[in-house]
């Protein structure tokens, strides 16, 4: 098929299924937050979950679908991360940590954020600015208890006191919270194979990874009931699941080194950037004495215990796509169960994330952005890209009227209509457009440059 009769078969197509072409999409301002807030939601490189059930099983339960849905959907929480479009995962991209977000006002530095403030719920309001970096969740199931603080020792516990009281939200029904603790629990760490299941390095190590082993179990000088190893285990996912007082200003739980690579900045505030800075701090708090070579050591060490294969996942619309039609498969059994309450869930957030891919396929007749309009060709294959997504936020109104007066039968069609273009059509319409989309890295860094000067240019710098 020639790319005119491809284009106009997918435009026949898409006109009989919806006028989404002609519907008119919601704002997508960030209401409420200061100005100069950085979610760095624009980015076309994400980190990826890896989830046990899928290892082990080749598949994921239902629950965790339903969890992964609530965790990326604003409208579990209050109504002021509702209109700024913030969900657990805005701070936690898929599951890991978000290390550019930054809040004026409410972060000292890009990767921390305070949950005590007045802006999403005034009753935790504790008239003090102290934010706390935003931890990844790779292997949560084996890091109780939960909170930096270690407030929490039920994870359960722990979820819903983030979103009734650190986001305002009214009160989870016991399905959402029991699904997005099963979400949780399902991540795994990222594999890595220079360690053994024990936490020791296997044959293959350098011999400085290998003396700093040996220093990081060793006994501190000056009491030899302490050591590195006696906080974070490496037989325990190297913690020991206690709090402790390291002079940094409080009680706070040992946090994982497991994949610690990825997860900096480091401390509970996020006050060091490297494991340099934050050995120089145990060096000088504890007297360790350690001489140029073993900080040295202990670095190479520390960066191979916390390294891990990651997955390559440069985001295209396919696969944005593929994640979004992955929160949309709750609904053939919410439907079954005639379950509104997930029906609804899923549909807004759905809905809103087609809108938001269709931003990534703009109009260059339209667009403000000048390096959008600068973009030559693809005119229809960004009509169609858009048309097509509009189209499955339609057929997605449909399933939620349909439910929303008890025509289950009408929503399961419904449903199977957007399967339908959601894996036949929509993949071809995206790959058709992708070249001149938000996802082709070179139109994405022009994007990024005109919409963030400020930021662009002191990256360019440094």
């Amino acid at each position: 098929m020639t790319r005119t009769s491809w284009l106009a078969c997918a435009a026949i197509l898409l006109a009989a299924l919806s006028t989404a072409s002609r519907s008119q999409p919601p704002g997508d301002e960030r209401a409420g937050l200061p100005a100069g807030t950085e979610l760095d939601e624009d980015t076309i490189r994400n980190p990826r979950e890896i989830f046990h059930s899928e290892a082990t099983h080749g598949r994921r339960s239902y629950l965790s679908s339903l969890g992964n849905l609530a965790f990326n959907s604003p409208y579990i929480l209050g109504p002021v991360a509702q209109r700024a479009h913030l969900s657990c995962g805005t701070c936690h991209v898929n599951g890991a940590s978000n290390p550019r977000l930054f809040v004026p006002g409410l972060s000292t530095r890009a990767g921390n954020f305070d949950t005590t403030s007045a802006l999403f719920n005034p009753k935790t309001d504790n008239g003090v600015l102290d934010p706390l970096t935003i931890p990844s969740l790779r292997g949560a199931r084996y890091l109780a208890p939960y909170g930096h603080d270690g407030r929490a020792l039920s994870l359960r516990d722990f979820v819903r006191s983030v979103i009734v009281g650190e986001f305002g939200g009214s009160e989870p029904s016991g399905t959402i919270v029991d699904a997005l603790v099963v979400y949780i629990q399902d991540i795994d760490f990222l594999p890595n194979p220079a360690m053994d299941g024990s936490g020791r390095l296997l044959p293959g190590a350098s011999a400085a990874q290998r003396r700093g082993e040996l220093l990081f179990n060793r006994p501190f000088p000056h009491d030899q009931q302490l050591s590195c190893s006696g906080c974070h285990v490496p037989s325990g996912a190297f913690v020991d699941h206690r709090q402790h007082d390291v002079g940094s200003g409080g009680l706070y739980k040992t946090p994982t080194l497991v994949n610690a690579d990825f997860n900096a900045p480091y401390f509970h505030d996020g006050r060091f950037d490297t494991y340099a800075e934050v050995i120089d701090y145990f060096d000088s708090a504890f007297s360790l004495d350690y001489s140029p070579q073993e900080k040295a050591d202990l670095i190479a060490y520390l960066q191979l215990a916390g390294d891990g294969v990651r997955p390559d996942y440069p985001l295209t619309g396919n696969n944005v796509l593929e994640d979004i039609n992955g929160f949309a498969s709750v609904l053939e059994l919410a439907i079954s169960n005639q379950d509104r309450e997930v029906i609804d869930l899923a549909v807004r957030t759905v809905s809103e994330q087609l809108h938001d891919l269709a931003d990534r396929y703009p109009d260059p007749a339209g667009d403000a952005d000048t390096s959008v309009r600068a973009a030559q060709g693809g005119k229809a294959e960004l009509a169609l890209a858009r048309g097509t997504l509009g189209a499955l936020r339609d057929v997605l109104r449909g399933v939620q009227s349909a439910a929303s007066t008890n025509r289950f039968d009408e929503a399961s069609v419904a449903y199977l209509q957007y399967r339908k273009l959601a894996l036949a059509a929509a993949p071809m319409a995206l790959r058709s457009a992708e070249r001149w989309s938000l996802f082709d890295p070179a139109l994405h860094a022009a994007h990024r440059a005109s919409m963030h000067p400020i930021a662009t240019a002191s990256a360019a710098s440094h």
